[in-house]
């Protein structure tokens, strides 16, 4: 990008780019935050799969292993919510992103203690509730994401231009970006930044098992859904476990019985223990153009390089004048 342009989001975090690696359970420790946040985006750490002590460490960790900006991801429908921002709070963290819950709920608190605070959303309705609880941006992450999503199912393409005419605060796109044509196709479209997942589960510094990266730089277009909605949407790869949760559909089962069918710690058997047949593999559609798993660093230096190059071919596009 342009060094002399101004951003946003850039502006709001202090980086050198407006790319934000998503802070996924499972694959968002420490050595993944602090590689994206060296190479001059904003890394997260992913809280939602770790305990408090172990939060703790990521956060001191990364520290140690970068002077760049970088923040704690925080879903809110998890346990340990109350202790995570305890730690986040006594460690430091400038930047917390938010998502899967009310963002009224810990947005006064957090911003108290000088902390820049994000959330994610899935619709203009929540967006706007956002905005009136404080936030200084969010996320609007559309339909195509992995990991738990809206049950709207609004794609990024319709949700980005919705969201721009509705709130003024820095808007990131998500859903379906893992290169420099998508990132520039959402800025194009109203986004200040872009914040990419799946991407970065491929990468070598993600906390991911082996077995699961590899599994999603195979994986082909239709091998992913969006399901389980009656109790927190999710996008999966197809597995022996989907085919599980199909059969409980088919047999119409109660919210109940779904619950006993995603059991405990699903998530982490799939995504962190490389279970590829009865784990949960949270991932989003994008992975179906991924082919590689490459160093943080080099993912964000080809999006800037893809994003550059698209820019300059947008000039010779007819302008339709007179």
């Amino acid at each position: 990008m342009s060094s002399n342009a101004r951003n946003r989001v850039c502006d709001l975090f202090g980086i050198r780019y407006p790319v934000v690696q998503a802070g996924m359970i499972w694959c968002s420790g420490w050595e993944l935050a602090s590689a994206v946040a060296n190479a001059g985006g904003l890394g997260l750490i992913g809280s939602g799969s770790m305990y408090p002590d172990v939060l703790r460490d990521h956060i001191r960790k990364c520290k140690a292993a970068t002077n760049k900006p970088f923040g704690v991801n925080v879903p809110l429908l998890y346990p340990s919510v109350e202790e995570h921002m305890a730690t986040i709070i006594s460690e430091g963290v400038k930047v917390v992103f938010t998502s899967a819950g009310d963002p009224g709920a810990w947005t006064g608190k957090l911003k108290e203690h000088g902390i820049t605070v994000v959330h994610v959303v899935s619709s203009v309705k929540f967006a706007r509730k956002a905005v009136k609880a404080g936030i200084d941006a969010v996320v609007g992450e559309g339909f195509e994401a992995g990991g738990h999503n809206g049950r709207e199912e609004t794609t990024t393409l319709v949700l980005i231009p919705m969201l721009r005419d509705a709130v003024d605060v820095p808007l990131i796109a998500a859903g379906g970006i893992a290169d420099g044509r998508a990132m520039l196709a959402a800025m194009a479209l109203g986004a200040d930044g872009v914040q990419v997942g799946s991407r970065f589960v491929a990468s070598e510094e993600s906390s991911g098992h082996a077995a699961f990266k590899n599994k999603v730089v195979t994986s082909v277009e239709g091998d992913t859904v969006l399901t389980l909605k009656e109790l927190a949407p999710v996008r999966l790869i197809k597995n022996d476990f989907y085919k599980t949760v199909q059969e409980a559909y088919a047999r119409s089962a109660s919210v109940d019985e779904l619950k006993q069918v995603l059991g405990r710690a699903r998530a982490k058997r799939g995504m962190f223990e490389g279970d590829l047949d009865q784990g949960e593999l949270k991932i989003g559609q994008v992975s179906a153009a991924l082919d590689d798993i490459l160093p943080a660093k080099e993912i964000i230096e080809r999006l800037i390089d893809e994003y550059r190059t698209g820019l300059s071919r947008m000039e010779g596009l007819p302008r339709f004048e007179g």
